[in-house]
């Protein structure tokens, strides 16, 4: 098996997309002296909306941060047993490129964080930090970015300004634009809606739901009802542990495990 992921699909556009599946086998995940993942294993298919659910402190942001590695930013956390596969390819190995990783596999916070810059630069960041020097190139980026996010009619005639002057779901949307820049293939989406209104969290979801034509999407969320409107999957955790893993309308309106009926219907924190 290959110890680094093919690169990513080039800015141009010419190089069809791969449709990667995440594979997770048998992962365990401790901070340090404490396991917080215990024996995870599922397929997020491509193309799909996987949607984690459960009780705070269950694992799930962990796991999704375990998806492009963001944990390696703590230390002592690390994956103690099992592994996770992008296309077949381990991320773990010690050979991969990480930056490279992390181009494939894109990801949006809970609180939007935009740059102290222009809404241009914002989104033309990661196409400066990956090398392309052709303006005009960026700027055709850019502007499709802000399209597939649904931002560029509102800021078309101010990409100039700065990117705080925005309202918070314009915020959030143009961190998906400058996530969606450098084409990646999996969109890691950690409670994107928890800082917003109704209105712009209703913004969001139409959002991901266009998204998921082009893109692989795992969220993270505390909202059920977000969930079964967004989701084709739904993962429920609880104590660090996988206890469900079905199709969303399966698993709210028939769930197979008494666990996740008492999440379901709030007689469980």
């Amino acid at each position: 098996m290959p110890a680094t992921l093919e690169k990513p699909a080039a800015i141009n556009g010419s190089k069809p997309p791969t449709h990667l599946t995440v594979k997770i086998d048998g992962v365990d995940f401790a901070y340090g002296a404490r396991q917080v993942l215990f024996d995870v294993t599922m397929d997020i298919a491509a193309r799909e909306i996987t949607a984690f659910i459960g009780p705070s402190g269950c694992g799930k942001s962990t796991l999704l941060r375990c998806i492009n590695r963001i944990n390696d930013l703590i230390e002592n956390a690390a994956i103690t047993k099992g592994r996770i596969t992008l296309g077949g390819v381990d991320i773990n190995h010690r050979d991969l490129d990480v930056i490279a990783l992390r181009r494939k596999v894109g990801m949006v916070f809970q609180k939007y964080n935009p740059f102290p810059r222009s809404i241009f630069e914002n989104v033309a960041y990661g196409l400066e930090v990956a090398g392309e020097k052709d303006k005009k190139r960026i700027t055709e980026v850019v502007e499709e970015s802000l399209r597939a996010a649904t931002l560029w009619d509102e800021v078309k005639d101010r990409l100039h300004e700065s990117a705080l002057g925005l309202s918070g779901g314009q915020q959030q949307r143009l961190c998906i634009a400058r996530t969606l820049s450098v084409k990646p293939e999996v969109v890691l989406m950690d409670e994107p809606c928890a800082a917003l209104d109704p209105i712009a969290t209703a913004r969001i979801e139409e959002l991901i739901v266009q998204l998921k034509k082009q893109y692989t999407i795992v969220i993270v969320t505390h909202n059920m009802e977000q969930a079964v409107r967004v989701s084709d999957r739904t993962a429920f955790f609880y104590l660090g542990k996988l206890m469900e893993f079905n199709d969303t309308m399966k698993l709210f309106t028939a769930p197979e495990k008494p666990e996740t009926e008492r999440y379901l219907s709030g007689r469980m924190g």
